[in-house]
């Protein structure tokens, strides 16, 4: 029998209330060591909407899960042509406040490194160089048949070839990329296969239903182990991808702080959940440390 990740989580009625405090999250990061676990919520500022908050994507959408991608072309013919419109806006995106204020947090030597849940590269694109990407990235693709990894750019461009004129609006684009197409706007998108063994391509991406590859759990474990303390921004951690490390640190006595609006999943194994904006917060956060963040100007010369 086939089962359905789990996608939603319902906080109970006594859950831990939130508050509006930065002050531990700035006393952990003047300490050093902090290890940021970010979600879907941290790109929330840069146009990407998230899974569960306000207005989030599952009240509208079902993402493409691994077994639904394998089992069939036409869940295959759906997903690309949905993540081919999606990747015009999604490689849009630029990296906002919060993005910006955790990479001045690295170049200040706060941080132990960056375990995101997010497959943007808004991270890197801020100037981040310690990230893991739980998830994998939408930058890339990987032939499921051969290994063989490719651009998504270039993949891009062939789908445009295939699919000459193919431009329906989308009701809207969701935190993996996708865009919400009715079947008749999808119609008859082709697919292309890889171009070095003709195999079935897929993102490199964690779909739902998909398990993290080992290695790459070990070393966010690890990162766990050396860091003093977790600092968990923009996720509702309803997914133990992400729970997992939570978990870690509380059982190994590790302080968690959590920026998010809504509740989340770790909250009883936090210190302290702040229930304010991400961008503004981690800005307040950094003026009081003293840490200058960029304003997002781009840099010439």
């Amino acid at each position: 029998m086939r089962m359905r990740p789990t996608l939603s989580w319902t906080p109970a009625e006594d859950w831990p209330p939130g508050t509006t405090d930065p002050r531990p999250v700035a006393d952990a990061l003047s300490a050093g060591g902090v290890l940021v676990l970010s979600g879907a919520g941290l790109s929330t500022e840069s146009g990407i909407p998230d899974y569960r908050g306000e207005g989030g994507s599952l009240s509208r959408h079902t993402p493409m899960t691994y077994q639904d991608f394998t089992g069939g072309a036409r869940a295959r013919r759906r997903y690309w042509a949905r993540s081919h419109l999606g990747w015009r806006t999604f490689g849009r995106a630029r990296p906002n406040a919060g993005h910006r204020a955790v990479a001045a947090f690295e170049r200040h030597g706060l941080l132990a490194g960056v375990i995101t849940q997010n497959v943007d590269g808004l991270h890197q694109a801020a100037g981040s160089a310690s990230v893991v990407e739980l998830h994998g990235s939408l930058d890339r693709v990987v032939c499921l048949s051969c290994g063989t990894f490719g651009s998504r750019r270039e993949l891009a461009l062939r789908l445009e070839e295939a699919n000459a004129g193919f431009a329906p609006v989308a009701a809207g684009i969701n935190p993996d990329g996708d865009a919400d197409l009715t079947d008749d706007q999808v119609g008859d998108f082709r697919v292309v296969p890889c171009a070095v063994c003709g195999g079935i391509l897929k993102p490199d991406v964690v779909f739902f239903g998909e398990a993290v590859p080992p290695r790459r759990i070990e070393h966010c474990r690890s990162l766990v182990r050396e860091a003093s303390s977790l600092l968990v921004l923009g996720s509702s951690l309803t997914v133990m991808s992400g729970l997992r490390f939570v978990r870690q640190a509380a059982d190994a006595g590790k302080p968690v702080l959590i920026v998010n609006r809504d509740p989340t999943r770790g909250d009883q194994h936090a210190l302290t959940r702040v229930a304010l904006p991400l961008g503004a917060t981690l800005t307040t956060v950094a003026e009081r440390l003293g840490v200058p963040v960029d304003d997002g100007t781009p840099r010439t010369g």
